[in-house]
């Protein structure tokens, strides 16, 4: 369960206790406080985010106060939450989120780079010695260690995270996930620029390939919780459209 949704239930346990207590029932308390007898169910329930004015009217009306219903649960800080860029090569996840790590005073961390650092071997090798589970195995340890540092993070994905459940699971669950969208031409004219012409020596199917890779991944990036469009940005406006998108 995330911390805020720990806090929701804790304090609609205490609201529920405090009414019971009372010898209330919800439609007396909703007639005392205001708050409609609806919305007290979802409050008691874990379910409901009050406005203070409100919360104050029902802490008042099961005679107790704000701070009281309160005491010894904490609000999950915004910034420790690590932001998880998606999107396959091109995406400019590295970029984008080098950028983005230094306007919100966090670190950036290459995924890829520390299942390599885990492993001392380059991904290739990893893939070809291994296997793709040995990888996934890798993958999901570097995840939990990076998710539960309580440090702003900036991280940037492997392009196929979005294939394993598992991982993507917990990477939606516990970060804040964006996916930096951009048409296949984008991806290949943005890897071409950085000088790799590899891969249409290397396979002349290379582009149609690529556009099959990301109509085949579209609805899982989807699944991210932000995504922002990189067609046509500067890199600038791609980082401050992100930082928006996860209200930093």
């Amino acid at each position: 369960m995330k911390r805020n949704d720990s806090l929701l239930s804790t304090v609609g346990a205490r609201v529920r206790a405090a009414r019971e207590r009372l010898g209330l029932s919800r439609r007396e308390l909703s007639e005392r406080s205001g708050v409609s007898e609806r919305f007290l169910a979802q409050l008691e329930g874990g379910q409901g985010n009050i406005s203070l004015a409100r919360f104050a009217e029902v802490a008042a009306a099961v005679a107790t106060t704000p701070a009281e219903l309160l005491a010894g649960v904490s609000v999950e800080r915004r910034d420790s939450v690590p932001v998880a860029l998606l999107g396959v090569r091109g995406a400019g996840k590295s970029t984008v989120g080098e950028r983005l790590a230094r306007r919100l005073g966090a670190a950036f961390v290459e995924v890829d780079q520390r299942i390599e650092q885990a492993a001392g071997l380059a991904l290739g090798e990893i893939f070809e010695l291994h296997g793709e589970a040995y990888y996934r195995r890798l993958e999901r340890e570097v995840l939990v260690q990076l998710l539960a540092a309580d440090e702003p993070l900036v991280l940037a994905t492997g392009g196929s995270i979005v294939n394993d459940a598992v991982n993507y699971g917990l990477l939606r669950e516990r970060a804040r996930t964006v996916w930096l969208r951009a048409r296949a031409e984008d991806h290949w004219n943005r890897v071409v620029a950085q000088g790799d012409q590899r891969p249409m020596a290397q396979n002349p199917h290379a582009f149609a390939e690529l556009r099959a890779l990301l109509a085949a991944r579209e609805g899982l990036y989807a699944a991210a919780q932000h995504v922002v469009d990189t067609g046509d940005r500067s890199i600038d406006q791609v980082v401050a459209a992100v930082a928006a998108a996860v209200g930093a």
